[in-house]
């Protein structure tokens, strides 16, 4: 049995349970208010498109209000805060990537949470690529181009908005010996004019949010981040390709009751999560935005953020990130 077989055991073992009768009646009416989806980036943002294309889906499927609850900043921490802290009857729900509920522990000396801990995974909905753009019209149209450029300069800056776009620039700056200064936004649009102008001279942004900008031409997209190439990004190479062995990171994205939440009434969201995720109309909608379906049970989606935990610690201390 290997490390991840070991772990899935565990992911399974964490969430076994005795449930209380009451829970079942509790589940059976649930839910019986609208419910509060808790996304750590703004309105508009990539998080918040494939988002909100899940809500409505919900929305429609329950018949019931969902109220999108948009709380960036702190690198999504705030929004994982809140729902930690929220009342477990089912009300309260993170949806959140992977690079949050794995990274953030890499990238922080102390959280006011712990994401194994304060969480329980209702199961996973969506995988996004992450591409690596410059402006329009810049002279780089390389990983290659990009590289040699960094090298020529002591200038250099990148603009980063969360864990995963911190962790991609630094490994890639890591495996090709280049240097480049990160520069933090609060938002993806926000950083959009100094990549489009030049101010920046690269980011690694959610694919979300870029197709429609690169579709545009207000971005040029030179990789992506996934070991395979995507078909939202025609033509494009990926790192791997480009020459760096092994680079493979994009994040996945699930939902998170707050811990002490009645397994029925996880289970009973899990499957409206899974049912949307494996609509066909899902698969048209997530390739146009740069993603792609995931459809884990809860006890799986646990099972893969604790091996994401285990497996992202050699990673970052490859890409030399220290806890801030």
């Amino acid at each position: 049995m290997d490390r991840r077989d070991v772990i899935k055991g565990m992911g399974a073992g964490a969430l076994t349970l005795t449930v209380p009768a009451g829970a079942f009646a509790q589940a059976e009416n649930y839910p019986a208010q609208p419910m509060h989806i808790y996304i750590g980036f703004p309105a508009g943002s990539g998080a918040d498109i494939l988002g909100r294309y899940f809500t409505n889906r919900l929305s429609q499927i329950t018949g019931k209000t969902i109220v999108v609850e948009n709380r960036p900043g702190a690198n999504s921490n705030i929004a994982l805060g809140l729902v930690a802290k929220a009342k477990p009857d089912g009300y309260s729900i993170l949806f959140s990537a992977n690079s949050n509920m794995a990274g953030s522990r890499y990238l922080f000396k102390s959280l006011p949470f712990d994401t194994v801990q304060d969480f329980v995974p209702a199961g996973t909905f969506a995988q996004i690529v992450f591409v690596v753009v410059v402006a329009p019209d810049s002279k780089i149209n390389s990983i290659a181009d990009l590289t040699a450029f960094l090298k020529t300069t002591d200038r250099a800056k990148y603009g980063y908005t969360n864990q995963m776009g911190i962790l991609c620039a630094e490994l890639y700056k890591s495996m090709t010996n280049s240097k480049a200064e990160g520069v933090s936004y609060r938002t993806a649009p926000e950083a959009l004019p100094d990549v489009t102008n030049g101010t920046l001279d690269f980011m690694i942004m959610d694919g979300t949010f870029a197709a429609a900008q690169v579709r545009a031409g207000r971005l040029k997209c030179i990789a992506v981040t996934t070991g395979h190439r995507s078909d939202s990004f025609p033509g494009v190479q990926t790192m791997q390709e480009a020459g760096l062995k092994n680079f493979d990171l994009s994040p996945w994205w699930g939902a998170y009751f707050p811990k002490g939440t009645p397994q029925p009434i996880v289970d009973k969201f899990s499957a409206w999560i899974l049912q949307i995720a494996k609509e066909p109309e899902t698969a048209k909608f997530l390739e146009s935005v740069g993603a792609v379906p995931h459809h884990d049970t809860p006890k799986e989606a646990n099972a893969r953020l604790l091996a994401d935990i285990e497996l992202w610690g050699p990673i970052f201390k490859a890409a030399n990130i220290q806890p801030q």
